[in-house]
């Protein structure tokens, strides 16, 4: 786990939808990605900007993480949309397409000569063949700082448009990028967000996506409804018995007769102190969530 802030549902919000933004406030959201790119039209990329930063500004969203998701610094409105997010001073900034190591060197020349604030951190977005290709660099560049790098955010439809890759059920075609993108992660201490699920009538579906992504080891999901914070929610949380058998674990290991031992048994299962430090995350995450009241 690279650190312990909840990101089980992290919803995107289109920025040039007031309305949304307003109705971001009471959502059970654990973060939100206020989005100037792909969710706002070019002829609505002001407004935007500007009701993007005014929320962020306004200090209504309680203790949500809020990222803004800006254009890419080569497009017409990457610049001011870094200069006014810098401004803003979300928790992150969001990137897209990072599809190598320079195009994190190139936004840490950009933020210090805007002299962004230290407590901005940047979100990268994996989107495109290139990135994957190149992911185990891209993830070790967070050990320069001046990147700012800490959190992957999967674009599964990019991934699915640019490769031809179809989005069936179980996601067997992006399988192996995602644990790749996922390995490369938590070998730089990174936290990982999975893809989106697209349709938003289908709660269920959404459900089952959400539990794969969290069996296979990422942190949360991003979300485009909020019919989804609830899958999301419940589905990147430990379970009652999860937490319970941890507690065992955690007890046994502190017992003094078990002081020395490598390995012993709970429950007529094996343990050995490697599942201390899992049984450790589970009880950690249960007590956040519930200190959360979620």
């Amino acid at each position: 786990m690279s650190d312990l802030r909840l990101r089980r549902s992290v919803l995107y919000m289109p920025g040039s939808n007031q309305r949304a933004l307003d109705k971001a406030k009471t959502l059970p959201a654990d973060c939100l990605i206020l989005d100037l790119e792909d969710a706002v039209s070019m002829e609505e990329k002001d407004l935007a900007r500007e009701q993007v930063c005014a929320a962020v500004k306004s200090g209504e969203y309680g203790d949500r993480e809020l990222i803004i998701r800006v254009n890419a610094p080569q497009t017409p409105w990457g610049e001011k949309d870094l200069r006014a997010a810098i401004e803003a001073r979300p928790d992150a900034i969001l990137m897209p397409k990072v599809s190598s190591p320079a195009v994190l060197e190139s936004i840490a020349d950009h933020l210090e000569a805007l002299d962004a604030p230290d407590g901005i951190a940047v979100w990268a977005m994996i989107e495109t063949p290139a990135a994957i290709l190149n992911i185990q660099d891209i993830a070790r560049a967070s050990r320069d700082r001046r990147t700012r790098l800490t959190c992957f955010v999967l674009g599964t439809n990019d991934l699915a448009k640019d490769t031809w890759a179809q989005l069936v059920p179980g996601r067997v075609p992006m399988l192996p990028w995602m644990m790749f993108t996922l390995a490369a992660a938590r070998a730089s201490g990174l936290a990982i967000l999975d893809g989106v699920w697209n349709d938003i009538g289908d709660v269920e579906g959404c459900r089952a996506e959400c539990r794969q992504a969290r069996d296979l080891g990422f942190d949360g999901k991003t979300l485009i409804h909020p019919n989804q914070l609830e899958p999301a929610n419940t589905s990147f949380a430990p379970t009652e018995e999860e937490v319970r058998r941890a507690r065992l674990v955690l007890e046994a290991f502190d017992r003094p007769e078990n002081a020395k031992r490598a390995a012993i048994k709970v429950e007529n299962r094996m343990y050995e102190r490697q599942h201390v430090g899992m049984a450790k995350r589970a009880v950690t995450w249960s007590e956040a969530i519930k200190a959360k009241g979620q």
